[in-house]
């Protein structure tokens, strides 16, 4: 079977690419960030036709995440237990965002995750970055005796080699102390980062300054495999090529495809 990930950026902008991606590929089983769309507006007659099961939860444009498979889609759930909201402004509650769904395709539990950006260090998206990060791990400690995979834009750069240029980071998010123990707490807690042995190179491009051209990148996508599901992984690897301006239909999405195959 054939997993990816994928922050495209806007579905709806980007949907040739993701149908040639997918055709290219032969993926079975896609998750999608930032999908930028509520479910009615997604362009999914394509994919369908291409024999794939979506599951979707957005809010107009901002944030979203969806499934797409075609080895079985069910058990479908939006958020996971614990999730928290955050609160745009004082005295209101917080919102649940659409950041996370989990379905069960061909036998594996899969997530599709966007974690909060941030923003920055002294910023209240940091500590509900934070806060994300915290609940997920109680959530997904559930999941480790079975295949699971959480995968998704993870916003956090775990080491100095996943950054370009990790001083001009030293007053940023994705590379503070807190963001990278949250994430290594799930390595401690058993998971595996699937792609790294196989490709440990950048997901991410800014559009600034040409920086995919200049491969001033971060590597801040993942797909982490609890014991059962990490041993079963053949092979992975980054569509740079998904990046590159001068490749396919339109404008690319800021982030490539990381893609693993699993026995």
């Amino acid at each position: 079977m054939r997993i990816a990930t994928w922050n495209v950026n806007s579905l709806r902008t980007r949907i040739d690419r993701v149908e040639a991606l997918l055709d290219r590929h032969e993926i079975d089983v896609l998750a999608l960030q930032e999908t930028k769309a509520r479910e009615e507006q997604l362009p999914l007659m394509g994919l369908q036709a291409r024999g794939y099961e979506i599951a979707a939860a957005g809010t107009n444009q901002w944030n979203g995440v969806a499934i797409l498979s075609r080895v079985g889609l069910e058990d479908v759930q939006i958020g996971f237990p614990g999730q928290p909201g955050f609160t745009k402004e004082l005295d209101t509650p917080a919102e649940a965002e659409s950041r996370a769904i989990g379905a069960t395709c061909g036998g594996v539990r899969l997530w599709s995750l966007y974690v909060p950006n941030g923003r920055k260090p002294d910023d209240p998206h940091y500590v509900y970055k934070l806060e994300w990060y915290a609940a997920l791990r109680e959530a997904a400690r559930d999941w480790l005796g079975a295949d699971s995979v959480l995968v998704g834009d993870w916003n956090v750069c775990p080491t100095d080699d996943d950054v370009f240029d990790v001083t001009q980071f030293k007053n940023s998010t994705h590379v503070t102390p807190a963001e990278r123990a949250a994430f290594f707490a799930f390595i401690e807690d058993g998971w595996a980062d699937t792609a790294k042995p196989y490709d440990a190179g950048y997901t991410y491009w800014d559009y600034y300054r040409q920086r995919f051209e200049r491969n001033r990148g971060l590597r801040i996508d993942f797909l982490l495999g609890s014991p059962s599901l990490a041993a079963r992984v053949t092979g992975a690897f980054v569509d740079r090529d998904e990046r590159d301006p001068a490749q396919g239909t339109g404008a690319p999405s800021d982030h490539a495809p990381v893609i693993v195959d699993l026995d």
